[in-house]
Parts: C-alpha cells; sequence; structure tokens
C-alpha cells in the first residue's frame, strides 16, 4: 500500500490550531482529521496513523493534533519507514496573545506513552518543543498585540526555532501557510539549541531578545545550582528566560551527564547516560556544562557570572570525587539505564 502524505497541525490553543489546519485543508485539498477525532483515543498517534489510510482525497491529510501531544513521538511514529504516512510537514499553531503565557504554563498534562505508560509532562514543555520541531510556525493574531510585541515574539520564535518558516497571520485574513516542501526526516537538528550546541551561530535579534552559549568545563555544585534556580532564575534578575536547554554535570553525581531542560518556570535535568568511569577524574574535567540561553531582556554577563558561581570553586575541584558525592544535592534521584549513579 502507497504511503499517505501528511501534514501535521499542532499547537497548544485548540481555537488558532483548528482554524489553521481546516484552511490548511480546505486549500491543499487534503481531508482533514481533527484533534476532537483523535483525542478519546488512548494513544492520539496511534488512531491518527489507525485513521489516514481511509481518507479519500487523493492529496492525502491534513491531520490535527491536540495540544498535549508529543512532537517528537509524532515525528517518529509517522516518519516510521512502516507506517502508511508519508510526513510532509508539521504546522505549529501559537496565539500571539497568548504565547508568553503558554510558555510559561506549568501546569502538568498526563498522556500515553505506549505499553499501558503514563507520562506527566509540562504544558510549557508540550508547546516550546512544538516550536522547536515545527518547519512552519504561525502566529495567529498577530494583529491584535502591538507591533513591537509581534516582532519580539517572532523575534523570539526565530532564536528557539531557526529552522522553522515564521508566518505571522492576522485574526481575520485566511491562513495561507507557506510550506515547505519534501518529506521530513527524524526530529533532530531543528532546535535552536541544538543547532547553537553544535556550532552554528547564533543570530543577532534585537528588540530586546537575544540568545547565548554558554560553557565551563567544572561540574556544578548541586545546592548552589539549587538556590540559583530556586530564588533568581525566575525572579526576572537576570531578564525573562524564555528557554535554555543543552548538557551538564553536577559534580555530586560525577559519572553522569544530564540534560538540562527549562522553559519559563519548568526546570528538569534528565540523566543522559553514564559518560565516563566515576573514578576517572581526568575525563571528568573534560566535559562540563553546554548552555543554550534564549530570553527577552537578558543580562547576560549578570547570568554568566551567576553561573559560573554555581561551578567548582579551585579548592573544591582539587578536593575530588570524593568529597563531591558527600555535596548536599536536592535534586530527585536518577535511574539511569546500565548506570550506577543517583
Amino acid at each position: 500500500m502507497p504511503q499517505i502524505d501528511v501534514i501535521a497541525v499542532v499547537g497548544p490553543r485548540a481555537p488558532e490550531r483548528v482554524r489553521c489546519a481546516k484552511r490548511l485543508a480546505e486549500r491543499s485539498g487534503r481531508a482533514f482529521i481533527p484533534a476532537t477525532r483523535l483525542a478519546p483515543a488512548v494513544d492520539p498517534i496511534e488512531e491518527a496513523l489507525n485513521l489516514v489510510p481511509w481518507t479519500t482525497p487523493s492529496g492525502g491529510a491534513v491531520v490535527e493534533f491536540p495540544a498535549a501531544t508529543s512532537v517528537i513521538d509524532l515525528i517518529g511514529a509517522l516518519t516510521d519507514p512502516f507506517a502508511p504516512t508519508r510526513l510532509l510537514a508539521v504546522v505549529c499553531v501559537v496565539d500571539a496573545e497568548h504565547l508568553a503565557a503558554d510558555l510559561a504554563d506549568e501546569e502538568y498534562v498526563t498522556r500515553a506513552v505506549g505499553g499501558g505508560e503514563v507520562e506527566h509532562t509540562a504544558r510549557a514543555w508540550l508547546t516550546v518543543t512544538q516550536l522547536e520541531h515545527a518547519t512552519t510556525i504561525v502566529l495567529a493574531n498577530a494583529d491584535r498585540v502591538p507591533a513591537a510585541q509581534r516582532d519580539a515574539l517572532l523575534g523570539l520564535l526565530g532564536v528557539i526555532a531557526p529552522s522553522a518558516r515564521l508566518h505571522p497571520a492576522d485574526a481575520d485574513s485566511p491562513v495561507a501557510v507557506p510550506l515547505d516542501t519534501g518529506v521530513m526526516g527524524a526530529a533532530q537538528g531543528r532546535a535552536g539549541w541544538t543547532r547553537a550546541l553544535s556550532g552554528d551561530a547564533i543570530r543577532p535579534v534585537g528588540g530586546g531578545v537575544s540568545a547565548f552559549r554558554y560553557e565551563n568545563l567544572r561540574p556544578l555544585h548541586p545546592w548552589r545550582l539549587h538556590l540559583l534556580l530556586d530564588d533568581r532564575f525566575a525572579s526576572g534578575e537576570f531578564g525573562m528566560i524564555v528557554r535554555s536547554a543543552g548538557f551538564c554535570r553536577l559534580a555530586s553525581r560525577p559519572g553522569v551527564v544530564a540534560q538540562w531542560e527549562q522553559v519559563g518556570g519548568m526546570f528538569d535535568l534528565v540523566p543522559v547516560a553514564d559518560a565516563v568511569r566515576p573514578d576517572d577524574e581526568d575525563e571528568l574535567l573534560a566535559v562540563g556544562q553546554d548552555l543554550f540561553v534564549a530570553g527577552l531582556g537578558l543580562h547576560r554577563a549578570a547570568l554568566t557570572a551567576a553561573l559560573d558561581e554555581v561551578a567548582l570553586s579551585d579548592d573544591e575541584l582539587l578536593a575530588g570525587v570524593t568529597v563531591w558525592r558527600t555535596y548536599p544535592d536536592p535534586f530527585p534521584d536518577w535511574l539511569v539505564p546500565g548506570g550506577s549513579d543517583r
């Protein structure tokens, strides 16, 4: 059976998302599968895979996914060579009036992740990853915010998702979304943070929007990191930090590299893997922090200095791994596949 072309439409707010998806289906002559048809299913992505082969237009389908859909799982499923679908594009629709709130939404949603298991995910993280992996971003209701605010939002989207095509849309105008052509591959290499950490230059934006890369070879003191995140990170002292992501190492867990994930007020450290033998101090010094930070009105020098203060001092560094493991560590324990670290 030949694969069916699919355009996936995602986003945090249903009215704007469904409006864009419907008009996109009408304009392209494709069938339309709404999120309301997928949402009752245990796994909306699997339900979409089941429904797409039954669409009638030869041009394929536009599938609107519920807000809680993981775009990474979506891309993986729809680009699987054995799937009945060919994923042409991922369109993320956000609302200009509510984008800042959506990127700061700490409410958690529960969604199926397969095998009968569920995962609790912050809405802000779902929104930012949908943006980061989109091929096209529609900023709906762009005419309902002042021009300076619209330009700042577009600039912020440009550093968060530099690979996406940005399309501001007025509230009452038809949505004519310019789509990339071709077939999508795996969900890799699109996010601004992954491109920055791969060595791509971070373009200057202006209008109060900025982003930078922070690097430090020394491990982080866990208690000082906790205080920085808890007391200062979201206070506005360093500007509005909208998104930071990358990799770091806690001194108290020296054998594990962690992925740093922050969106608005949500922060998480996720173990990547056992990177080196915990007693190999020479190798431990070779990998420290590599972070991407983006936001509005950022005070780069102050934030860099604060992060430097969290890293181990000369005396702490010379004390070695045995002492590092005794540092107070308030972060949740980690379960690392194949490893023994916390």
